[in-house]
């Protein structure tokens, strides 16, 4: 492709080279992964700045360069004042902007993002969909499985994997949005036609100013729907409306508002709502008709996500019909409220739970019927926002009956400074175990018929991460060795 025509959609550049007639036949922001006919695209990072590696780049045969600044190098310099910003440009013109005929669902919010993800595309299959997902845990196009590294890839990946979704005849996409993909413009250039809101409580200050920049970043994609109104091209919002946020997201957006809720007024409400260890009934209230619900996910929180799923799906076509039936059949998603069973007569459930609200949702769900004591093994990411530490310990406390705090994802920290960071305002009444095997061992070996061990915080994590190293650890591999063991030692 013409570097001139990928270059269409940033009108203010500057070339150190003639420019007119190259071609490129790929592009890279990796100096690894440069080949012959690339254009290499310098972004400066928080670890490592692009720049840096232009002459491997060029070594490799890169045949252009975008950066933020002259380069001695023997290949043109596309001149942007930031390249992030100019990659998701150049991007959506070399893959000839994907978004555009895909029917691309993208969903926000603290909690809730992954469960709400793989609702939908239970949804839209049962329709006989075409799908593709990109979030936490995955990205997908129809059965086949990629990994990613962030919860919103960078707009490189994402621009390719919709170009992938395209020549593989997908209907729908589904995306989670972070707050960092939102703020860092990872997204700019998706034609979003469904933006979906879950809630909103503290998470990610390590890297926003306040809950106020938190929000903001969040609303970045109900704004980016669009101002103006086309037929042909409907976009709509999905908002809950309990949440405190939502009168400020609804502002944030010129497009059809469709709220969903329990307590609220919203359009699409939850009745009767029966809530039990097998899972959850209720009457589903929308614009389009009601349907009578039950469902084996457990939880109030899994309502509001079904809600949420419903309201998505409702405004793309889906019948209330079908949106019955694939939440009436879906079993959740790995690492989230899934439960270990090996024959024990008290319940092992593993869930990412890792905001003081998730982790709130969860044990009070617990509570709800639990015959005998909660008992809570949970810890908090080293690197991270250092704030929510004694949050989380304090509806712990709170929550749950017997809790144990242990380390999670250390990273570059001190696992015991983490620690010291969650129970240090603590008078008593909880275990302190490092080791997150012990903790969960000591959980596990102490429980009683009637009781429920909840092991939070990752959830589908296959890894723990100490001093920048990642070593084999999966709570839900582990907790079935101890139970095995236990069971064969009766």
């Amino acid at each position: 492709m013409r570097l001139k025509e990928v270059l269409n959609h940033i009108p203010f550049y500057q070339s150190t080279k003639a420019i007119e007639h190259m071609e490129i036949t790929d592009m890279t922001m990796d100096s690894r992964a440069v080949k012959p006919g690339d254009l290499f695209i310098c972004l400066p990072g928080e670890h490592f700045d692009g720049h840096d590696f232009v002459h491997q780049a060029v070594g490799q045969g890169a045949v252009a360069v975008l950066a933020e600044r002259e380069l001695d190098v023997s290949v043109p310099v596309i001149i942007v004042p930031d390249s992030h910003r100019a990659m998701a440009a150049v991007a959506g013109s070399f893959f000839g902007h994907p978004t555009k005929s895909l029917q691309l669902i993208g969903i926000t919010g603290t909690n809730g993002k992954t469960s709400i993800s793989y609702l939908l595309e239970e949804i839209f299959q049962a329709e006989s969909k075409r799908t593709g997902l990109i979030g936490t845990i995955q990205m997908k196009i129809n059965n086949a499985v990629y990994e990613v590294k962030n919860t919103t890839p960078d707009s490189l990946f994402l621009q390719r994997s919709f170009h992938q979704m395209q020549k593989e005849q997908v209907d729908t996409a589904i995306m989670e949005v972070s707050s960092h993909a939102l703020d860092k413009g990872r997204v700019h250039g998706c034609d979003f036609n469904v933006a979906v809101f879950t809630n909103l409580s503290q998470d990610h200050l390590d890297y926003h100013e306040s809950m106020e920049d938190y929000l903001h970043a969040k609303s970045l994609l109900f704004a980016q729907l669009g101002n103006s109104f086309v037929l042909e091209n409907d976009k709509c919002a999905v908002i809950n409306l309990d949440d405190d946020a939502a009168d400020a997201l609804i502002k944030s957006t010129a497009q059809p508002v469709l709220t969903y809720g329990i307590h609220s007024n919203a359009a699409i409400k939850a009745k009767d709502i029966h809530l039990h260890e097998k899972g959850s009934s209720f009457n589903m209230v929308t614009p389009y008709g009601e349907a009578a619900i039950e469902s084996k996910l457990m939880g109030k929180f899994n309502v509001y996500n079904m809600l949420a799923a419903a309201g998505a799906a409702l405004t793309s076509g889906i019948p209330i019909t079908t949106i019955k039936q694939a939440l009436e059949n879906s079993t959740g998603v790995r690492g989230r409220f899934e439960p270990v069973m090996e024959g024990q007569q008290y319940g092992v459930v593993v869930d990412y739970a890792h905001t003081p609200d998730s982790l709130r949702n969860v044990l009070v769900t617990m509570q709800e019927f639990c015959r005998g004591n909660v008992w809570v093994v949970v810890g908090c990411g080293g690197d991270r926002d250092r704030t929510k530490r004694p949050l989380m310990a304090e509806v712990a406390v709170k929550y749950g009956d017997r809790p144990i705090f242990t380390s999670d994802n250390p990273r570059s920290e001190d696992p015991e400074q983490i620690l010291d960071d969650m129970v240090e305002h603590l008078d008593g009444g909880y275990q302190r175990i490092t080791n997150r095997k012990e903790a969960i061992e000591t959980a596990i070996t102490n429980a009683e018929p009637g009781d429920m061990v909840l092991i939070a915080g990752k959830g589908h994590e296959t890894y723990q991460e100490v001093n920048g190293q990642r070593f084999d650890f999966d709570d839900r591999e582990v907790a079935r060795e101890l139970l095995t063991r236990l069971k064969e030692n009766r």
